[in-house]
């Protein structure tokens, strides 16, 4: 169970407004309060403020700018103690991610990072589980996180492949016969791919779809501007298996043209095909050569032993490792203000299980009807009224020693009298 949070009242939460930025930029100032790197924070802020008017119209209605920056304050004393930034992880936005939260220093003692947390878990309903990834050392905010209901999903690590190295690797050939561009077409073989190369628990908290393989119109039209802006190059790929029809492996590099950051690739391989690690590699490089030289990095899990133990055998430097963590919404439901669990009403919870029309008979219930005992016709004559049996004999005819005597006939006619046989 959580402990109980310090309240104070003063501190307002709302969503971020445009004075807001300045006080943002305060706090990322530390280097130990970003989960990525400075320059990004503040590439970040820098497009805010330039688009803030255009993205909070867009913020209002449902389209593809509406969560670009979702980001709510903590203010008191009209001053910004404390940020957090939210988005949808996935197309149903059933799954959310939490993507940074950081506080003043001296705020943090008064809760205000568990408030900020809080009330995005109330605002934003639709969320059924919420994902966030944390630096293992960051002590601090792990208490944060599992004091909120956070548990360990899986462990990361990131790694960095040097250029030199990538030269290497380029000088070799990548048997990759069936490498094919991807489109929307491949959807399924991706959505299958993605599906086999995780565990159960991981891909339940993903709860990725089709659709979430799929680039839109205005999508595709939104990352080539993103591209054309940020001087970079997105390509991908995906290795087709023709006896089982199916996607093996996948990859996508997002590559600087002027060489100022590094390479970033994305890898997905089906458990049964880790031979393809050192192929998709090599394309990899081949395909940064025509580039400035830089670095190029990319994530393994602890579920992927066999990526792990490839990039550390060619010489790959680990650069950080987190933990990947999930909220499941039971949390939501148990800590909520407003509902008690002492206060629910099972039938109105089972309401819903209710049969919605009679049941139609099956075999068993046949088989329960055949085996309840037929009623047994009783061949005495009863009375049509009083229903009673006027074939049993009266009490005063048995006499003391028990044995039954014969009792007078009624006085009939002579004629109706039952004359003696023989």
């Amino acid at each position: 169970m959580t402990s109980e949070l310090p309240q104070n009242p003063s501190v307002v939460i709302r969503p971020v407004q445009h004075r807001d930025l300045e006080g943002i930029e305060r706090l990322c100032a530390p280097p130990e309060m970003a989960l990525i790197s400075a320059n990004e924070i503040q590439r970040q802020l820098r497009l805010l403020s330039r688009w803030y008017g255009l993205l909070k119209c867009l913020s209002l209605f449902p389209n593809l700018f509406q969560y670009r920056f979702c980001v709510y304050v903590a203010e008191q004393c009209k001053k910004v103690q404390g940020m957090i930034q939210v988005s949808p992880f996935n197309r149903t936005r059933t799954t959310w991610r939490v993507e940074r939260v950081m506080v003043e220093p001296q705020a943090r003692a008064k809760g205000i990072g568990s408030q900020l947390l809080r009330y995005c878990f109330e605002v934003i309903g639709e969320a059924r589980t919420w994902l966030l990834e944390v630096n293992i050392n960051d002590k601090e905010a792990l208490a944060l996180y599992r004091q909120n209901g956070f548990q360990t999903l899986a462990q990361l690590t990131y790694w960095e492949i040097r250029s030199e190295l990538l030269q290497e690797l380029a000088n070799g050939e990548p048997d990759l016969p069936n490498l094919l561009p991807v489109s929307n077409a491949d959807a399924q073989l991706l959505y299958q791919l993605d599906t086999a190369s995780m565990p159960p628990l991981v891909r339940q908290v993903f709860d990725r779809n089709t659709h979430d393989f799929k680039t839109s119109l205005f999508g595709g039209l939104r990352d080539g501007i993103k591209q054309w802006l940020s001087q970079t190059e997105v390509v991908s790929g995906y290795v087709f298996e023709p006896q089982r029809k199916a996607a093996i492996g996948y990859f996508q590099v997002r590559m600087c043209r002027k060489g100022r950051e590094p390479h970033v690739a994305t890898l997905t391989v089906h458990p049964a095909y880790t031979w393809l690690y050192p192929e998709l590699l090599s394309q990899l490089a081949r395909i940064s050569q025509d580039l400035p030289p830089q670095s190029l990095q990319l994530v393994s899990a602890d579920y992927q032993p066999e990526r792990e133990e490839y990039l550390e055998q060619i010489g790959a430097n680990r650069v950080e490792h987190t933990l990947m963590m999930s909220r499941s919404v039971w949390h939501k439901l148990r800590e909520s203000k407003f509902v008690s669990l002492e206060g629910l009403q099972w039938p109105e919870v089972l309401q819903g299980l209710q049969p919605a029309r009679k049941p139609v008979p099956g075999g068993m219930s046949w088989m329960h009807q055949k085996q309840q005992p037929l009623p047994v016709e009783v061949k005495n004559d009863c009375h049509p009224i009083s229903g009673q049996l006027n074939s049993l004999p009266d009490p005063s005819a048995f006499s003391r020693n028990g044995s039954l005597e014969a009792s007078p006939q009624p006085n009939l006619p002579d004629a109706q009298q039952e004359k003696p046989r023989g």
